[in-house]
């Protein structure tokens, strides 16, 4: 044999042994993934198809100095560090079951700590190199509480529809949302509060890095999240901070376009609200606060939540208008009982003072949209109300998209009250296991009926998260939101396309914030 034809072959079959060598390596073993800050390992669900990857950190543990500050990055640990078992959730009181929420929608009663910004991931991709869709998941919990061990909140069943699931943890209460005017001065963008979003815009930070080391594709993540993550979503598609780090938004029962919804204030508001807080306690300084004890500052009066500061998080419906908003395809919707208390014990008479206070001349047009002439129609009317707090800032988003983004919004209204007690309706909150595919966690006396709900609400979310858009060969038609003949996914005992519920009231409110 010549030497060339020798050095050829040998060459060849160098090459071939190196791509098989490539291949090899873009097997994911649950015993040793590499991400930012060192080798991780995790377990399989029981079936071995879902890898599960529990309590992976994204930043640096937010204590001592750092409390109060923007998220900072992963703390190098030396070997293989162990994420099989759930992370702390985010400092908060311990969870009691109230209203319709029983203990599978609330956190575990353990760990609980300021020591919380970690991800759980699940996927059942093979190789690094399958670049399977990316779904991170955003909690509720009107920011004062919520984790990403929620039971009704597991990824597994998704994954296995081939998408990669991600459930982020985000400091809430005064730990993620307390502004002072100290804390603005000395950060650079004299700003605060945020600190929860901003722990939000790390995770994804994160997944642009490292997903691909689970089979996830960075360049098709959508963010999704129901109620305060529903919020979370809408101020992440108006930050300029979190830019170009997603592709598609679910929302689930709120966001941030309408006056009045409560979860959100100014900048000088919230920090004066924070100094009054620190003057009233007779705390000296923000030193002496950050050495107070995490579980001491739970006892503090005050609520905490967004802050449109401009910075961190734009106006969200002047962000459309100007058109600085993240322009994705959109999910979003509502329930049809989505109130999270009983509605005032007014009287008719009350009602009505009320509202000719209120809407001064348009009093009356008022009164004909939301009508009480009857003990029962008053009530009927005040649960309407309550159940559009939400409804009217997922209608807003939807026709907003439509009209100033390029990328379709898709509407659905979820209406199927779960069996069994307490009975509060189709609550807010009933529609994400039912999205997520996580009923086999929830204790309720569910009925075939709703095995197929699930079915068909699951493969909705899983399509959208893939392609943008919900629909697929074999599922009833989800029609484009559009604003001039609103139609919404109807998803209760039957699937049906049918016409937007409230519009007239719905155009009513939301000619008051214009």
């Amino acid at each position: 044999m010549d030497k060339p034809f020798f050095l050829c072959l040998a060459l060849s079959g160098l090459l071939i042994f190196s791509c098989q060598s490539k291949v090899e390596n873009t097997q994911i073993s649950i015993n040793q993934v590499k991400v930012e800050g060192g080798l991780i390992s995790g377990t399989t669900d029981s079936s071995g198809q879902v890898k599960i990857f529990k309590g992976v950190p994204f930043a640096a543990p937010p204590l001592g100095d750092l409390r109060w500050k923007a998220p900072q990055p992963v703390l190098h640990w030396k070997g293989i560090k162990t994420c099989v078992d759930n992370p702390p959730a985010p400092m908060q009181n311990p969870p009691v079951p109230f209203f319709a929420w029983s203990e599978e929608f609330l956190i575990p009663k353990e760990p609980i700590s300021e020591d919380c910004l970690y991800l759980n991931i699940w996927t059942a991709a093979e190789k690094s190199d399958e670049k399977r869709p990316v779904m991170v998941w955003i909690y509720g919990g009107g920011f004062s509480s919520g984790g990403n061990t929620v039971p009704l909140y597991d990824g597994t069943d998704l994954a296995r529809e081939g998408i990669v699931v991600v459930n982020l943890n985000y400091r809430v209460g005064m730990l993620g949302f307390f502004a002072h005017p100290e804390l603005s001065a000395e950060n650079p963008e004299q700003t605060s509060g945020n600190y929860g979003i901003l722990d939000q815009i790390a995770a994804l930070e994160w997944v642009k890095k490292n997903i691909s080391q689970f089979g996830g594709d960075p360049d098709n993540v959508t963010i999704a999240g129901q109620s305060a993550g529903a919020f979370s979503v809408n101020a992440l598609v108006v930050s300029p901070k979190a830019k170009g780090l997603f592709h598609k938004a679910i929302a689930q029962s709120g966001g941030m376009f309408n006056r009045g919804f409560g979860l959100a204030s100014g900048l000088a508001g919230a920090e004066e609200r924070g100094k009054l807080l620190l003057d009233t306690l007779g705390i000296p300084s923000l030193e002496a606060l950050r050495k107070i004890p995490a579980d001491s500052l739970l006892k503090f009066p005050g609520r905490y939540s967004l802050v449109v500061d401009g910075k961190v998080i734009q106006n969200a419906r002047e962000s459309f208008e100007k058109g600085t908003f993240s322009d994705v395809p959109l999910l979003t919707g509502w329930n049809a009982d989505d109130r999270v208390a009983n509605p005032s014990q007014m009287s008719m008479a009350e009602f009505k003072a009320n509202a000719k206070k209120q809407f001064g001349g348009r009093a009356g047009e008022y009164l004909e949209l939301f009508p009480a002439e009857s003990p029962e129609q008053l009530a009927e009317t005040q649960a309407m109300i309550s159940t559009l707090f939400f409804g009217l800032q997922n209608y807003t988003w939807a026709k907003m998209q439509s009209e100033k983004g390029q990328k379709d919004a898709y509407m659905y209204f979820f209406s199927r009250i779960p069996p069994g007690e307490p009975n509060y309706g189709a609550f807010h909150s009933a529609e994400f296991s039912y999205a997520l595919h996580t009923l086999r966690n929830w204790n309720r006396p569910f009925e075939p009926e709703d095995y197929e709900l699930e079915k068909l609400m699951s493969s909705y979310w899983v399509n959208f998260v893939k392609t943008g858009n919900p629909n697929r060969e074999g599922l009833p038609v989800w029609p484009v939101f559009a604003p001039e003949d609103p139609l919404v996914m109807d998803f209760g005992l039957e699937v049906r396309t049918r016409a937007l519920p409230f519009w007239a009231q719905m155009k009513f409110m939301e000619s008051l914030n214009r």
